[in-house]
């Protein structure tokens, strides 16, 4: 394929026409059709939405039925459940049985193609983090009950993990559910804070303490919210993200059935971090995305842009921005590709064992990446990219969503510490099966 003529930074290789090992020409064909839907339904009024902080519904009305929230989940895709709900393909394009991790990489980098993190996540958060620990844990009947309507979009779910007093340090989580004496219920008591999708959601699959302290003490329940009798909701205004419905819960005497429990009582911690490999990989594609967006625009900036008799793309020291920025861009994507391949050719539990603490790593070196990226562009962009309209408008916003990037998902630090903790163990894990038993002479 012969380049093409697009702006450096702005497209990652295999679509500035450059080969790649990694897509077929499934891959290729989903990119597409799903750029043309996402550019025509999202991104030609991302910008307007954001600004007003809201979406129309129809937008993710429009979404749902054309089963275009699907493509948000963990992949392969529920095969068995949306072949019962009649979902065969999406956009008559990608076959649900074929569904791999590359399509999904494929539709968080297109939902990210604004630059502007708030869009796609009012969109896609809830079902991409909500729903996949009640297809991987949830009973039968939970399942029957709730998925029908979650998958199709008729209704809404968010992930209610983060706590006013416990945000990275899930551990910790104080929001309690004490079963009644006749053992049919849960009483919920607590708040959730900057929770994304919360403010529309039927449900919330809810972090809960139903035992005693630590993460022994964890579960996981599907609450329902609204208009759900001891709930109140209210939305937090935000730096960045700003049409995504970041939310505060307040939950009082609520009485959930226990059929609603995901999985165990006491597995709660554990259903969390698994769920978090998911949400901080395709955070990261999104984040590299954005990234690009912000770095593109500079560099297209630069080139036309005059200071002291010359344009700016001219200044050594603006060029030598540009380069460290583009060479810390390019190289989280392949990383971030590498990862996606990975997880077409690992099962699951192997995945979550080999790349838990790596998948952490990405996410946290994608925040420094877009924080390096999108002071640049500001910088470059000098008063326009202070300025929250006019040509330096997607640069300022940008730079507002990088505590966005940096915080949500595990902020950087503890992903950081995170990341080397679980290299470690694993690395100890793997030793100890390799020494000789004691007491043995055996070579």
């Amino acid at each position: 394929m012969a380049p093409t003529s697009i702006i450096p930074f702005s497209e990652p290789p295999y679509l500035a026409g450059l080969p790649s090992p990694y897509y077929a020409p499934s891959h290729l064909k989903w990119q597409k059709a799903c750029r043309a839907f996402v550019e025509e339904n999202l991104l030609k009024n991302a910008m307007e939405w954001e600004r007003e902080g809201l979406l129309p519904p129809e937008v993710f009305q429009k979404f749902a039925a054309a089963n275009m929230l699907v493509p948000t989940l963990p992949a392969p895709l529920p095969f068995e459940w949306l072949k019962k709900l009649g979902v065969h393909d999406i956009l008559g394009v990608v076959k649900v049985g074929e569904w791999d991790y590359l399509h999904t990489a494929i539709y968080a980098d297109e939902m990210a193609r604004s630059g502007i993190a708030g869009p796609g996540a009012s969109l896609t958060t809830g079902m991409a983090f909500g729903v996949p620990p009640i297809l991987e844990y949830g009973s039968k009947e939970l399942q029957e009950h709730i998925l029908p309507d979650l998958l199709l979009g008729k209704k809404r779910i968010c992930i209610a993990i983060t706590e006013p007093e416990a945000g990275s340090d899930v551990a910790n989580i104080q929001t309690t559910a004490i079963k009644t004496e006749d053992g049919k219920f849960y009483i919920v008591n607590g708040a959730k804070k900057w929770i994304t999708n919360g403010i529309w959601s039927s449900y919330a699959t809810m972090a809960v303490r139903t035992s005693g302290p630590g993460p022994s003490g964890l579960s996981l329940l599907v609450v329902p919210l609204l208009d759900y009798p001891g709930v109140s909701m209210r939305r937090i205004k935000v730096s960045g993200h700003l049409s995504s419905g970041t939310t505060y819960i307040e939950l009082d005497d609520v009485r959930v059935p226990v059929e609603n429990l995901i999985g165990q009582e006491g597995m709660g911690m554990k259903y969390v971090m698994m769920n978090f490999n998911h949400e901080r990989l395709t955070v990261t594609i999104g984040v590299v995305r954005s990234s690009r967006v912000a770095l593109a625009a500079a560099f297209e900036y630069c080139l036309k842009r005059e200071a002291f008799g010359k344009t700016l793309m001219d200044q050594p020291v603006v060029r030598h921005r540009l380069a460290k920025c583009g060479a810390m861009l390019e190289s989280q994507w392949a990383w971030v590709e590498q990862f996606v391949y990975q997880m077409t050719k690992l099962k699951k539990m192997e995945a979550d064992v080999e790349l838990g603490g790596l998948t952490a790593l990405a996410k946290a070196h994608a925040g420094i990446v877009l924080d390096e990226c999108a002071r640049c562009a500001v910088l470059l962009f000098g008063g326009n990219g202070f300025t929250t309209t006019g040509q330096g408008e997607i640069a300022e916003r940008i730079y507002r969503d990088v505590p966005g990037a940096r915080i949500p998902g595990g902020s950087e630090d503890v992903l950081l510490d995170l990341a080397v903790r679980q290299l470690v163990k694993n690395y100890q894990n793997k030793t100890k099966l390799l020494e000789r038993p004691r007491g043995s002479s055996k070579l």
